[in-house]
């Protein structure tokens, strides 16, 4: 157990490791296609700007000619302004409406989206325009939007230009551009943003990722079937152990018996006694043929492991066989309990193997009558439907939960309350009903609550 539990842990410990490492590899794959992607937009972007011969700014005319318009016109009213809360709002307004025209008229992105295109790569991309300084010039200097220092840093000047803003994880600088005009000067940055690079970057790594869930998931099925299989031998050794212990005290139950019964007989004041010898020799007899019963069902389980069924069908009166086994079984255990039967087979005629069918009946009403912890009941009905005889054997014992359903008809098994056995059995009997009935081309099936009795229905053809 202790060594099942070890192997268990290993694997599991062994699968996260695996999906860990490929969770490693996959990020690593990934943030060096993101690098790469960037790189390759970067290069691209530099090489377009290039291509315009240094004056990326013809991207913009319809902006400036725009612009110059719109600024000769605000300095007017920009001079009429007084308080400083209104002129700071009219310059808020400006700046939008730059804004705006800047990233509506450019055509700097239609150029950039035609090179990409023109050398394979993904042409679609959004852009980015950020104003870093907007002055409206006149007799007065109207600063709108930026900072003092870009004044001594216009075109031509000799001071180095600042450094280009950071980028972001989706964003890549391409230039920062001068452009102005008779009433107005501006500086801003132009970015392309690629938001959405995640479906592209996908379309990179898709092979990789492909093979890596791949992995995951045949380790993951192969763990998953390892864990069902150990299962599984846990569960055919725990019914090992059962049947050998539940074997064990049926044989020497009577092996006691005839034991004692032998030690008896050499008594003399039993030797003496013609009547106690008699009464010894019939318990000795009667304990020889259930240790008897005992061995030739375990050979018989050998035999039926190793060979198929051999039946010998006949056509009986399904009716009359049923009203049989039933008298029988009554009469024999003493009227042990109430039997109640109704029948419905109209005359129908069924190939069945008598002795076969005889146990597999009697197997079920001894298990009535075994697992009942109160006066037992049995009501026992059958028809014919479908070419099939349909037999229902109904009882009002202790029941069998959802979990043991799934395997009373197995081998050894026997259902429990945790490990103990309160009835006796070598957890065969089932197994010899399901066992018969399939060999006669039908099933056996159950139905059963917890203290609620249990229904045991069998089908076979005729």
């Amino acid at each position: 157990m202790q060594k099942r539990n070890t192997v268990l842990i290993l694997a599991v410990f062994s699968i996260l490791i695996l999906i860990t490492s490929q969770i490693i590899i996959i990020r690593g794959v990934w943030k060096q296609n993101d690098e790469l992607l960037k790189l390759r937009y970067r290069t691209l972007s530099q090489e377009a700007v290039a291509s315009m011969r240094g004056r990326p700014s013809v991207a913009y005319d319809t902006v400036s000619r725009l612009l110059d318009d719109y600024s000769s016109k605000k300095i007017k009213e920009l001079r009429e302004i007084t308080d400083s809360a209104k002129l700071a709002e009219k310059k808020k307004d400006i700046l939008t409406y730059v804004t705006v025209l800047l990233n509506k008229e450019q055509d700097f992105s239609d150029i950039l989206s035609s090179y990409f295109e023109e050398n394979g790569f993904e042409k679609n991309f959004n852009h980015i325009i950020s104003i870093n300084n907007l002055e409206f010039i006149d007799v007065d200097t109207f600063l709108i939007y930026g900072d003092r220092s870009f004044v001594n840093r216009r075109p031509g000047s000799r001071q180095k230009m600042p450094s280009a803003l950071k980028e972001t994880k989706s964003s890549i600088l391409v230039n920062r551009q001068w452009i102005g005009g008779n009433n107005y000067i501006m500086n801003f940055e132009y970015s392309i943003d690629f938001s959405d690079k995640r479906r592209m970057i996908l379309q990179e790594i898709a092979w990789t990722l492909t093979m890596s869930i791949f992995s995951i998931l045949i380790v993951a099925i192969l763990f998953l079937y390892t864990y069902r299989n150990l299962m599984e031998e846990k569960r055919l050794s725990n019914l090992k152990t059962d049947f050998i212990n539940n074997m064990t005290h049926e044989l020497k139950t009577p092996l006691a018996t005839i034991t004692v019964a032998g030690k008896t007989l050499e008594m003399e004041q039993i030797r003496a006694d013609d009547s106690k010898i008699l009464e010894t020799a019939k318990l000795i007899g009667k304990q020889s043929v259930h240790l008897n019963q005992l061995i030739n069902m375990i050979l018989e389980i050998s035999m039926w492991e190793r060979t198929q069924f051999q039946l010998d069908k006949k056509k009986v009166d399904i009716e009359e066989v049923m009203n049989d086994i039933v008298s029988s079984f009554s009469a024999g255990c003493r009227d042990c309990a109430s039997l109640s039967q109704k029948y419905c087979f109209n005359g129908v005629k069924a190939d069945i193997d008598l002795v076969y069918f005889t146990t597999l009946i009697n197997n079920l009403l001894s298990n009535a009558v075994k697992y009942s912890d109160k006066e037992p009941a049995i009501d026992i009905e059958g028809n014919a439907e479908d070419n099939n005889i349909c037999i229902k054997i109904a009882d009002n014992g202790i029941g069998i939960n959802r979990t043991d359903q799934k395997h009373i008809f197995d081998k050894f098994y026997r259902a429990s309350s945790g490990n103990i056995h309160k009835y006796k059995g070598l957890g065969l009997g089932l197994y010899y009903v399901k066992k018969i009935a399939v060999a006669h081309g039908g099933d056996v099936t159950v139905s059963s609550k917890p203290g609620k009795g249990s229904i045991f229905t069998i089908t076979i053809p005729y």
